[in-house]
């Protein structure tokens, strides 16, 4: 899987390595293209080559197998590897900054590394999320450093550690700000997605801000519901449980729990920011989400004294079953026990840390048991009849 040079491809995956990379090269070398993972990151390139994968994926250990064996994807570190691609997909994104405004920084220095290498032949199809206008300002960098290569902004919207499933079985949404670029996309994703729905890079770069930014609004409103609920001295578990049985109206209110990750505030502040910061909808989620670590800490301090508790917290990750520990608010709750005094512990059954505990030591060493991320390991895990349970998403036994 080594790359040569001189080789040409069907698809270079800049950011190749990733999470949001890796499922679809895989994807694509498996349909028949030649594709190539240019990234820099070495560690993850090196066990990709020795048919690891450096993260969880459903079935991508099966899948990175069978392209081991089909010689179809190479691996690079170097920019000038992408000369030789007809197509070049970037999983480079836009974070947000300290003002909460995008940052495009990530992206055009990933450009500039590119752009000797560039052909006005070849398309560039932008995949991660950006924020409004992004399509638009990179087709204006191209054209002042006198490229012509074709643009296309095809957002991914499959749900991390499913991303190989979810490729094939979503429809995908591609633009492009030429008809050719646009052909271009469209040719490629036609072979590997069932249904292509095509719109205008703004509409596009809408559609997948939308779909992330409504998904965190309607996580803080079940949020903020169980803060007043819990508040009030009630089981919020046990209220939706009553109120949804026979009631199909309220069957689509989610469940609460920690909303968190590298996508779903970062994808609400670009809106907050696109709208100049007048998206009351989004900050409001925002201050609801990330406080409610804060609302758990608050509640166990008006019962103990923290100073004198021994508080374990089970599952790191940002969310379940993944090995992601990206924005997770198990973290901050961890410190703001700490804060307040408490001895804490982690454990996690994905997220590998030195410090870690095992889940069985955790609940027999403390004497409040918090659930950060609802990993399937934790619905057999025995809990000491003694021990406070703090568990939003009713995962563990009862």
């Amino acid at each position: 899987m080594k790359e040569d040079p001189s080789d040409n491809y069907d698809v270079c995956v800049v950011g190749g390595a990733g999470r949001v990379g890796l499922p679809l090269a895989l994807v694509l070398a498996d349909s028949g293209f030649k594709t190539l993972i240019l990234d820099i990151n070495k560690s993850s390139l090196e066990k990709i080559a020795a048919g690891t994968m450096p993260f969880r994926e459903e079935g991508g250990d099966a899948l990175l197998k069978k392209v081991h064996a089909s010689d179809r994807l190479k691996l690079s570190t170097e920019a000038r590897s992408a000369a030789g691609a007809a197509l070049i997909v970037l999983t480079i994104g836009t974070p947000v900054d300290e003002f909460h405004n995008p940052n495009f920084s990530v992206l055009t220095r990933c450009l500039d590394e590119l752009l000797p290498h560039l052909r006005d032949d070849q398309t560039i199809i932008l995949r991660s999320t950006v924020a409004p206008g992004t399509t638009n300002y990179i087709e204006g960098y191209l054209r002042s450093r006198g490229k012509k290569t074709g643009l296309a902004f095809c957002p991914e919207r499959v749900v991390q550690g499913r991303g190989i499933e979810e490729i094939r079985t979503l429809p995908q949404l591609i633009s492009g700000t030429s008809p050719e670029a646009l052909a271009a996309a469209k040719k490629l994703f036609c072979k590997i997605a069932p249904e292509v729905v095509e719109m205008t890079p703004l509409e596009a770069e809408f559609a997948k801000l939308v779909c992330n930014a409504f998904r965190y609004m309607q996580f803080a409103a079940t949020n903020q519901l169980y803060m007043v609920v819990e508040s009030a001295g009630l089981d919020y578990a046990e209220l939706l449980s009553k109120m949804k049985r026979g009631y199909p109206r309220m069957d689509s209110i989610p469940g609460p729990g920690f909303a968190a990750g590298p996508c779903l505030m970062k994808d609400t502040m670009q809106l907050f920011a696109f709208q100049k910061h007048n998206f009351v909808l989004g900050q409001m989620a925002t201050t609801v989400n990330e406080g409610l670590p804060n609302f758990i800490v608050e509640q166990l301090a008006r019962r103990f004294d923290l100073r004198k508790k021994r508080i374990g917290i089970l599952g790191m990750t940002f969310k379940a079953e993944s090995d992601d520990i990206r924005d997770s608010l198990s973290y901050k709750l961890g410190k703001l026990l700490r804060f307040h005094g408490a001895n804490v512990s982690y454990s996690d059954e994905y997220a590998k840390d030195p410090t870690f505990i095992t889940k069985e030591d955790l609940v027999a060493s403390n004497e409040v048991v918090i659930v950060g991320a609802a990993h399937n390991a934790y619905r057999q895990l025995r809990i000491p009849a003694k021990t406070e349970v703090v568990d939003l998403w009713n995962v563990l036994p009862a």
